[in-house]
């Protein structure tokens, strides 16, 4: 048994709506508090005093002066294995070039593709690590991680049984999506349809078979795949036991109802969503997932993240970490900025890195400091939480 603690202050996230709007005033903020913990599950959260007088034999892990306790960070949607370097497409947009003009020329997914198929599994499985450590000291300890850098069979499987390593050699708990969707491959013979069959044919029995993911996503847009494509391909997936998650609404609207109708986890991007998309999620129980990171990386506009959670959306924030559109990879310094442009409160921004991205990967024993719960909680060297968003990303959690 472990009591680590005092905390000047620890924000549980426990005891708040699962959706809409929320204010710094509904956060449960308990002063001098401590954490018992045993075999990584938390068994008490209370005062450390109190804690110390009713467990004399626990061992003391203590914290001298100024400590904020939050729930470790949860980002629900990474690119984190890949290799090469895409500072040529950056450039390029840069001089004016769009994402969807470079893609069509040559650049885009399909460069990080030919490049990741040059990598062996060992090598991706250590760079996965290397980029997932790097989440760690931020403060994120629970990684969403997709393929979708292979865009064949044995490429895909490579990926994700890399990812399967990788989780083994973290300290940060990885969560694998089959992103075999991320678009047609160049050197497949057949059309977005043919090339969806053959994934639903040859690859995601595999994956099930192996244990690899129990999650599938697709990209929705001009240049990957069509609404009606997806449909399909999502439904065929979900008949096989798969969670679907979509890739919607980054350059057109239109992806919501798709959401919606086949029950998906979450719509990740959002920047285009509209009013009567923002609506129909609103009425749903699909996780709208923005990703400030592909806004900051793109220049484009960052997803209505106001209107959503004003018209009773829950929010979940992620960092799109990719060679291409988000090559930051600094989840908290993206949730911040966005905070500002959307004015968002610091309740509602810390909800969409922790209880509410749980959701996101239907996931409750995460997210929320609690008896019960995963002992996975983060500290800042503060004796006010407000002070961790105020500095914008440059405070880091504590080694």
């Amino acid at each position: 048994m472990k009591l680590t603690g005092p905390f000047t202050q620890l924000l549980t996230m426990d005891n708040l709506p699962e959706r809409g709007k929320l204010s710094d005033d509904q956060l449960e903020i308990i002063p001098n508090a401590g954490i018992l913990h045993q075999d990584g599950k938390i068994v008490a959260i209370g005062n450390f005093e109190q804690l110390c007088k009713e467990n004399p034999d626990a061992k003391i892990e203590f914290f001298e002066g100024d400590f904020v306790c939050l729930p470790g960070m949860i980002d629900v949607h990474t690119h984190i294995c890949w290799a090469g370097s895409r500072a040529d497409d950056y450039a390029m947009r840069l001089e004016g070039k769009t994402y969807l003009e470079i893609a069509e020329t040559g650049g885009g997914i399909w460069s990080t593709v030919m490049k990741t198929r040059e990598y062996s599994f060992e090598e991706l499985a250590a760079l996965t690590v290397e980029r997932a450590e790097k989440l760690y000291r931020q403060g994120i300890t629970t990684i969403e991680v997709k393929s979708g850098y292979g865009l064949s069979i044995d490429d895909e499987l490579k990926i994700l049984k890399a990812i399967q390593l990788a989780n083994k050699k973290t300290n940060a708990e990885l969560i694998p999506t089959c992103l075999a969707a991320h678009m047609k491959p160049k050197d497949f013979p057949g059309n977005e349809r043919e090339y969806l069959q053959y994934i639903i044919e040859n690859l995601l029995p595999e994956v099930k078979k192996q244990n690899l993911a129990i999650r599938v996503d697709i990209f929705v847009e001009k240049g990957a795949f069509s609404i009606t494509d997806a449909k399909y391909y999502l439904s065929e997936a979900n008949k096989m036991g798969f969670d679907a998650v979509i890739h919607g609404d980054q350059f057109s609207s239109g992806s919501a109802s798709l959401a919606t109708g086949l029950q998906a986890v979450s719509i990740d991007h959002l920047e285009y969503a509209d009013e009567s998309e923002i609506e129909i999620l609103a009425k749903s129980d699909v996780m709208p997932v923005i990703l400030p990171g592909a806004s900051i990386g793109l220049g484009e506009r960052f997803a209505p993240a106001r209107k959503m959670l004003d018209a009773g959306c829950p929010l979940v924030i992620a960092s799109d970490w990719n060679p291409g559109s988000a090559p930051m990879g600094d989840l908290l310094t993206q949730a911040a900025i966005l905070g500002a442009y959307e004015k968002l409160s610091m309740a509602e921004t810390w909800a969409a890195l922790t209880c509410r991205a749980a959701r996101a990967l239907r996931r409750n024993d995460i997210g929320v400091l609690k008896k019960g719960n995963k002992a996975d909680f983060i500290v800042f060297k503060t004796g006010n939480f407000k002070e961790i968003l105020y500095q914008q990303g440059q405070m880091k959690p504590a080694p």
